[in-house]
């Protein structure tokens, strides 16, 4: 299970650097990630793995198996950036307009390539598959890589995932049992009322007004629906209506998140804004439609996974916290659904680096990739341990 210093060398690490950097140049949006795939697929086939190319559209997967055991383990990594201008001025700076790995995916992708690399030079029995997943942010690359035959063509025993965690300090790990991010929905709601001039407002019927009001309401789902013990959250993040200062507008538009843990409450979400929006437009005078679309569930970890996550990470020198669930979501939620596994958090904050995922100035911290590298050499070795020898 521990990966020794000098087969984690520093040319390693040095490469793994520089996959990162480029990586973080070439930023991609969901399932337009042409250019990372085919960079991974090259280095994958360049350490002799299979590549398998196509799952959830730009997904890559690399099969590495060594003697006869039918054991298989999949470790895998999220490929997508954001819509975010980066701010910033690095080396590496985003080469695309509008878009930067502002969640460390970068990262994720350039460790999981040199735990491939480093794999070729450890004794296992069995296979790896090391899962490159496209469109995590949103889009749910993980399920649609499922739908595509990912776990029917190249199956797996089991199935991890890790995520920088800038909240944790360096050379710490979580990966509790049971829930550890939330299942997220988004929705809109829009509202129609009767467009008038700014000056003579009884001539119209004012949307903007229902709107507002709308969002003040919804904040009674969490505080008067949901039991104090649930976690839930609903949050409105975005309104739009008009275009000029001196014109009631015809029209608004809400739109907001839901995140939950527990099933009932995820449900009530749904029924309350809707009878919410509805009810309060019509007060107004207005008519509402809302769209609700559930996204991710529940992010469970495997308890045997979880536990076994934790002895590789501390057998590895980093030091376990008891981390707490996070309201954040993630599609590998789908892939814990299918085949039973472990989603972990590897701590990357420090004074010099302290913007949080999503930041515009956010750039991924490469203290964490030896780390990341262990680990993930670690798990192989601990799965796949080759059978002892008998002397006859």
């Amino acid at each position: 299970m521990k990966i020794s210093p000098a087969l984690i060398s520093s040319n390693l690490l040095e490469e793994a650097i520089k996959w990162r950097h480029f990586l973080h140049s070439i930023p991609e949006i969901a399932y337009n990630e042409a250019q990372t795939s085919a960079f991974i697929s090259t280095q994958l086939q360049n350490f002799g793995l299979r590549v398998d190319r196509g799952y959830g559209g730009t997904g890559v997967v690399g099969s590495l198996t060594k003697g006869t055991s039918s054991r298989a383990i999949g470790l895998r990594a999220d490929m997508d950036a954001l819509p975010v201008i980066e701010a910033a001025d690095l080396p590496y700076k985003s080469r695309k307009a509008g878009m930067m790995h502002a969640c460390g995916h970068d990262g994720h992708m350039a460790m999981l390539l040199a735990a491939a690399l480093l794999a070729t030079e450890l004794d296992f029995d069995g296979t790896v598959r090391f899962i490159f997943q496209p469109a995590e942010e949103n889009e749910g690359g993980a399920r649609r890589m499922i739908d595509d035959g990912l776990f029917r063509d190249l199956p797996v025993d089991a199935v991890f995932g890790i995520h920088n965690w800038p909240q944790l300090p360096i050379g710490t790990f979580a990966a509790h049992e049971g829930p550890i991010m939330a299942a997220f929905s988004i929705f809109d709601i829009e509202i129609r009322g009767r467009g008038a001039h700014g000056a003579m407002p009884h001539q119209g019927v004012d949307p903007v007004v229902a709107g507002c009001a709308v969002v003040s309401a919804l904040q009674s789902v969490i505080s008067r629906n949901v039991s104090p013990l649930d976690t839930v959250v609903l949050s409105a993040t975005q309104i739009h209506a008009g275009d000029a200062y001196n014109t009631i507008p015809d029209r608004t538009t809400i739109r907001g998140t839901g995140r939950w843990f527990s099933e009932q409450p995820g449900r009530l979400l749904q029924t309350r804004l809707e009878k919410i929006a509805t009810d309060i437009a019509s007060a107004h005078g207005c008519e509402a439609t809302v769209h609700y679309e559930p996204r991710y569930p529940v992010t469970v970890n495997d308890a045997r996974c979880a536990r076994l996550a934790q002895e590789v990470a501390a057998a590895n020198g980093m030091t376990i916290v008891q981390a707490l669930p996070s309201m954040g979501s993630e599609d590998f939620a789908f892939m814990l659904q299918v085949v039973p596994g472990a989603y972990a958090w590897l701590g990357s904050g420090s004074p010099t680096n302290d913007s949080p995922l999503h930041s515009p100035n956010f750039d991924f911290n490469d203290e964490v990739i030896p780390h990341g590298v262990a680990y993930w050499g670690g798990l192989i070795q601990s799965q796949l341990r080759p059978a002892p020898s008998r002397n006859v």
